[in-house]
């Protein structure tokens, strides 16, 4: 009986483990805004390896956001530039809250712009559970931009997570880039 039971406990602790060293492969995600230069589809340049590429910044092999775009304007910059989260959390990054910070001195030089914030999540969770996160994803992020003294009444909120990815894939690298808030106008 007592060696039944360290069975079942050792294939308790190993195989997950075992099926999440698997599952953690490092895979490339092409977007279509990505070009190659070589028409293969295959990225030949201008990032590391184990990174993608899109209008808004890097998401390396580990899923770690790296900004660096220049925009056009700062409307551009204010609608297209997203705030991202890590797994399972709502919490405001350092990078989200400079991100934020400029929002709100955008929205403070114009004072007739209302917006409505969008909660996004990865595919991995429950749609219930991913609406909510979603949500509090976007209350956080309505949350920031009033403490940095915008009108409460001119931020709605809404989730739509899992449902609207910014990018397809089943890896870290996508998981990491549909993480996400976005500020749309709602004029």
């Amino acid at each position: 009986m007592r060696n039944k039971l360290w069975i079942c406990l050792a294939l308790v602790l190993i195989v997950p483990g075992l099926l999440t060293m698997v599952s953690c492969e490092t895979q490339n995600v092409k977007t279509d805004d990505q070009s190659t230069s070589d028409g293969t589809g295959t990225d030949t340049g201008g990032t590391d390896a184990g990174t993608t590429s899109s209008g808004d910044g890097t998401i390396s092999a580990t899923g770690e956001f790296i900004p660096g775009t220049t925009f056009a304007n700062e409307q551009d910059k204010f609608f297209k530039e997203l705030v991202y989260f890590e797994y399972d959390r709502s919490t405001l990054t350092e990078n989200s809250q400079e991100i934020l910070t400029f929002k709100a001195e955008y929205m403070r030089k114009n004072p007739n712009l209302s917006v409505s914030v969008e909660g996004h999540c990865d595919e991995r969770g429950t749609n219930e559970y991913n609406l909510s996160l979603g949500d509090m994803r976007a209350a956080s992020t309505k949350a920031f931009l009033v403490d940095l003294g915008v009108d409460p009444g001119r931020v709605s909120t809404v989730s739509y997570g899992e449902e609207r990815p910014d990018i397809e894939g089943h890896n870290e690298i996508a998981w990491a880039k549909n993480r996400r808030a976005a500020v749309a106008s709602s004029d």
